[in-house]
């Protein structure tokens, strides 16, 4: 019944009846509102007890779509789509073993070998640097690149 109803909006509530009521009344406010609460829960469950027994087995032909309608409510697309097609794994293509490798190659954590079989480089290769030019030096000239 509460489930959208947070903490926030309950001290909320209870700073505004604090207010509004005012300490010596807030306490028998809240015991009424407790107590008729109760009450609409017990009448409902009445009413589903008595449908349950007036209608039999149909009721729960009739509860199983509510149920699935309820359950809409939390629909998420990607997580369906993910578990339909690749049965719930939640890294179906290996992205966060391959990260992990990776990962643990740049801290020198790597083990024997990659997922895919070959053997792990000890470092990652590193392309030397050019030393920059001196003043007066002309760059070099690579007729095919122009």
């Amino acid at each position: 019944m509460f489930d959208s109803v947070g903490w926030g909006e309950i001290l909320v509530l209870i700073v505004a009846g604090l207010f509004i009521l005012g300490p010596e009344r807030l306490p028998g406010a809240a015991a009424w509102l407790g107590q008729n609460l109760r009450k609409v829960k017990g009448f409902a469950a009445g009413a589903r007890e008595q449908l349950r027994e007036e209608m039999g087995p149909e009721f729960e032909e009739l509860r199983k779509p509510l149920e699935d309608l309820r359950s809409l409510r939390n629909f998420d697309p990607r997580r369906v789509v993910t578990q339909h097609l690749f049965d719930g794994d939640a890294d179906p293509l290996g992205i966060n073993a391959i990260k992990s490798d990776i990962n643990g190659e740049i801290n020198g954590t790597s083990g024997g070998a990659k997922p895919n079989g070959y053997p792990a480089t000890s470092a990652p290769q590193v392309k030397p640097q050019a030393e920059p030019l001196t003043s007066g030096e002309k760059p070099p000239f690579d007729p095919d690149a122009t």
